[in-house]
């Protein structure tokens, strides 16, 4: 399986947040990171066999927006 990169735009905006976006991000197994200093909050995913529509889920399911940024 390749790495794949996802980025997205987020309301991901303090380290609260990324603590409580932690495990559901966790749960699929990716190495991520929130760029809170960008404007748009780029949530940037490095993983294997995930889908970016697994990302969307996991982050909307700790109570958070996302969309995929266009690259």
């Amino acid at each position: 399986m390749e790495n794949k990169k996802f980025q997205f735009k987020t309301n991901i905006n303090c380290s609260g947040c990324e603590a409580k976006v932690t495990p559901f991000l966790n749960d699929i197994k990716s190495d991520w990171k929130v760029d809170t200093t960008n404007k748009d909050k780029v949530l940037t995913v490095n993983s294997e066999g995930i889908t970016v529509q697994e990302v969307i889920e996991a982050v909307q399911n700790a109570g958070f927006k996302i969309e995929p940024l266009n690259s």
